[in-house]
């Protein structure tokens, strides 16, 4: 148990990293760069946090294992913020995280694709098969297994897989 007069911002940053992401659980907030800042003041932290949509169902999950994993520890005065802006972007997320995706089975977003935009999620948009590593696949749907994946599928090994939206 932390001593509430004893607070550090490390200390809260080192509790972070073990609060997962609900819908890819091989992520933690911070591999998805969703935390934008930990502030410590008169014994109360406030973790700022930003979405990555603005209607994403998981960040009342993430904000209360937030809160959760801080009050495990002692920390007794918490406070949640969220920020829209700035929007978050697949820039944020770390690179050991975007190996967790590939190593998941999902394909992270493309690294050439750091300012996002309609134009470079056209149809014949080059994803990596995160199975068999092939550059052959094809966007099977807009939407995969939540708003911020599409659904590809390998024309090599013929596996379907989720790419993680870059924006």
């Amino acid at each position: 148990m932390s001593n509430v007069t004893d607070i550090s911002t490390r200390q809260v940053w080192e509790l972070l990293e073990a609060v997962t992401d609900p819908e890819v659980p091989v992520l933690t907030i911070l591999d998805l760069g969703i935390v934008r800042d930990v502030k410590v003041e008169n014994g109360t932290v406030t973790v700022v946090i930003t979405p990555t949509y603005s209607g994403c169902p998981a960040m009342d999950v993430i904000s209360m294992s937030i809160r959760m994993q801080l009050l495990s520890h002692g920390y007794k005065q918490v406070n949640i913020s969220q920020v829209l802006s700035p929007a978050w972007t697949t820039d944020w997320m770390s690179e050991a995280g975007k190996e967790k995706l590939r190593a998941y089975g999902i394909a992270p977003p493309n690294p050439t694709q750091s300012v996002c935009s309609m134009e470079l999620f056209a149809d014949d948009e080059a994803v990596q098969c995160p199975h068999c590593s092939s550059w052959n696949t094809r966007r099977i749907s807009e939407f995969g297994s939540t708003a911020c994946k599409s659904l590809f599928q390998c024309n090599d090994c013929h596996e379907p897989f989720d790419y993680f939206k870059c924006h």
